[in-house]
Parts: C-alpha cells; structure tokens; sequence
C-alpha cells in the first residue's frame, strides 16, 4: 500500500484503533498479535493501536460447566456490549469460543493465520500412561467423550480457570492431568508444555487454534484495515467449520470435532459426533470446492443420519 493510502486509512480515524478483548493472559496475547499485525501492515505506530481489556463473565463463573449457566456466550457479552455501544472498534475471540449464531449488526473482520490445531495432553506421556481410575481435568464435552472413548475407565472431572491456573492444579495434585490447546500454550511461550496428541486420536473443536476479530458490520472504515491482516486459507476453513456446526444446531453440551483443511481451490473437512461418556461416536469426510457453503450441512446431516436416536437427540435433532 502506498504512503498516500495509508494517510487515507488513518484519516479515518482521530483517535487509536481501539481493540478489545479478555484480559486473560491468553486472551491478552492474542490481542497483542492483532496489534502487531496491524501495525505492520498499516505502517503505524504503537501509540495508534490501544488495547481495551475487560473481564468476561465465563472469567467470573469458575465452580460450573459454563453450559450450565449461559453457554459461549458468556465468553463474548462483555465484548458485545462494548462493541456494540462504540467503546471498542473490534474484539478479538478465540473462535472455537464464539457462538455459531451471532447478532447481525456485528461481522468478523479478519481471521489471523491458524495456529496449531492439536491438544496436549499435561500430566502424563500419553494416555496409555495414564494410571487406571485417573483424574482427568477438562471443561469440554469434546474432550471428555474423546478421552472415554479410548479409555472408559478414566475419572473425567470438570476444570475451571485459565492457563495458568489449570497447570497450577496439575502441579499441586488436585487432578493427575488434564489437556489443553497447544495454539493457546505456544502463544503464553509455553511450546514445550505437554504432549502432543494425534488429530487421528483426539481431532479438534471446530475453530480451535483460529483467532477471529469481529467488528461492526456498518464500518466500511475497520473493515478495510482488517482485510490486510486475514488469512484466507484460515477464514475458508473456520466458516466451513461453523456451518458444520449450525447445521448440527451444536451448544456447549454437544460433543462434537472438526477440522477444515485448505487445499488450492478444495476443502477437505473432517468431522465427528460423540456421546457424552464416549460409548457411541460418528465420523465422516467430505472435499468439495471453497465456494460450496452447502456441502458442510450435507456432512452434518450425513453423520446424524448414521447416528442413534440418543445421539440425534443431543444435538437437537
């Protein structure tokens, strides 16, 4: 972009950007990559960005299952509020925590380039090392059904809290292990925390590892300064995730996998169903060109189609 039309861009504005987000140390380092992104595409200085942290009511709620007491949502509501009003001019998610459904006045502006998509499993070598009966440490239905599904016999208990909080308990005992997202461990310097399991094992939350930044849909302004810093290949895969995921009408309490992969002009997506304790489980594929936003509903139907009634039924169906 030429000096002229950077001049342009900032006139629209008077002020920094104002970019909101959790103020979890995660959370706040995904803020700071957005900065960063920003500034190096746009050429501006640090002064023009500033970061607006608030506390988010999943951050509060710390003894339940957040599905329990308000779903996804209370991972964003702050942001909302704060975006909506003017206080912010964007949010940063963590996208596998967003709702599939989201109001229509905001629009995700940019999607930054994917990060590893893998859990890692915090306590034990694998999870034949694990001890039998062990205590296991997870908020995520995933999670729980994926672990009982290679191992009944596990203890699966509900952990709350961030990062660092969650490794703390792990160090003092209250738990023998637990897993966490190896994106949000490498970007706290953490990459050697853990160890790696298999997608072909454990395959992801749809969107894990993707960091989103919505804004409001009617500023032309933000939008454009967002389109420099979007990975394509990563907003392709996401959305095909999320209609996956719409498509299942999927909620917190719904255990459920996918992965999207860009490949030129195909997508491959991967994805499965679970129960709750594991004992039942639905996987398929499909590869189809970017431009088919059917084909992930046609998956999702695929799999209820081969799932049992009591599998159907958590998903709404």
């Amino acid at each position: 972009m030429s000096e002229n039309g950077k001049k342009e861009i900032l006139a629209g504005l008077d002020r920094p950007l104002r970019i909101g987000t959790r103020q979890s140390p995660l959370a706040m380092a995904q803020a700071e990559m957005t900065a960063n992104a920003l500034l190096s595409a746009q050429g501006w200085r640090r002064e023009q960005v500033e970061l607006v942290p608030m506390i988010a009511s999943g951050d509060k709620i710390l003894d339940r299952a957040l599905a329990e007491v308000g779903g996804k949502a209370l991972w964003t509501k702050e942001l909302d509020h704060a975006l909506a009003s003017g206080e912010i001019d964007c949010a940063v998610h963590s996208m596998k925590d967003v709702e599939t459904i989201r109001p229509d006045e905001f629009i995700l502006g940019a999607m930054l380039e994917r990060a590893d998509i893998h859990d890692r499993l915090i306590g034990a070598e694998s999870m034949d090392a694990l001890a039998e009966g062990a205590i296991v440490g997870t908020a995520s239905p995933r999670r729980k059904a994926q672990l009982l599904r290679q191992r009944s016999d596990l203890d699966i208990r509900l952990i709350r809290g961030n990062v660092q909080t969650r490794l703390q308990k792990i160090e003092d005992g209250e738990y023998d292990a637990t897993l966490l997202a190896a994106a949000g461990l490498n970007r706290l310097d953490m990459e050697d925390v853990g160890t790696e399991i298999s997608d072909d094992i454990m395959l992801p939350a749809p969107a894990q590892g993707a960091v989103g930044i919505e804004i409001r849909a009617e500023d032309r302004h933000v939008r454009h300064l967002m389109r420099a810093i979007s990975s394509t290949e990563t907003f392709r895969a996401v959305i095909a995730e999320r209609l996956f995921l719409k498509q299942l009408t999927a909620d917190c309490h719904s255990p459920v996998a996918a992965l999207a992969v860009i490949d030129g002009a195909t997508v491959h997506l991967r994805a499965e169903i679970l129960l709750p304790d594991g004992s039942e489980f639905v996987a398929d594929s499909a590869s189809f060109d970017i431009g088919d936003v059917s084909a992930p509903a046609i998956l999702a139907d695929t799999l209820l189609g081969q799932a049992s009634a009591e599998l159907k039924a958590i998903f709404g169906k």
